[in-house]
């Protein structure tokens, strides 16, 4: 069983996680740790609806509170196949970036640079400013991936919900979990 951790920030773009949530519910071998963080919750409610965190919580096998920095998530010793942070806010990307793990998603970040582990951050605000390309810098040089979520409009997407899940895909893809790609990949011009 291959575990991952999905953190969910307080930035704009929570349909990412639920799509990501939905993506890896139909990988047999893996099993989900969530983390929302207050701020998270919001805007789940804000974006998904006032009963949306129910359809997060119910993918996950383990659901956590941010305030139990005594988690599992908490320890090098849980082994993980990685952790994407969607969609990551400039406030956890900058926690994450100084070594302040004040909460269980930013300490469960700070744990996969430490031991090495897939950390996929998909970072969202815009523009950006020189204090969120230098946590970006800073994160990146410690091993983390800064995975903004850029619609590929090459693909021709006709939905959100096509932009949405080609987002998810490519970030689970980075995670190398061992199954073909979910992304469709790119075939070139014919």
């Amino acid at each position: 069983m291959k575990r991952v951790v999905l953190g969910v920030a307080g930035a704009s773009g929570v349909a990412i996680a639920l799509r990501i949530c939905e993506l890896l519910s139909r990988l047999p071998d893996v099993e989900l740790h969530l983390v929302v963080s207050e701020a998270g919750k919001r805007t789940v409610a804000h974006e998904l609806g006032p009963d949306a965190l129910d359809s997060l919580t119910q993918f996950a096998r383990y659901n956590y509170p941010t305030n139990d920095i005594g988690a599992t998530l908490a320890s090098g010793s849980f082994k993980t196949a990685g952790m994407i942070v969607a969609p990551c806010s400039m406030r956890s990307l900058a926690a994450i970036a100084t070594g302040l793990s004040d909460n269980l998603l930013t300490r469960a970040a700070d744990v996969h640079l430490k031991e090495r582990r897939k950390l996929i951050l998909i970072a969202r605000e815009t523009p950006l400013h020189l204090g969120h390309l230098r946590n970006m810098v800073a994160v990146t040089e410690m091993g983390a991936t800064i995975m903004p979520p850029v619609p590929a409009f090459y693909r021709r997407p006709e939905t959100i919900a096509d932009i949405v899940t080609h987002i998810a895909a490519r970030a689970i893809d980075q995670l190398d979990l061992g199954q073909p790609p979910l992304a469709v990949e790119w075939g070139g011009n014919a």
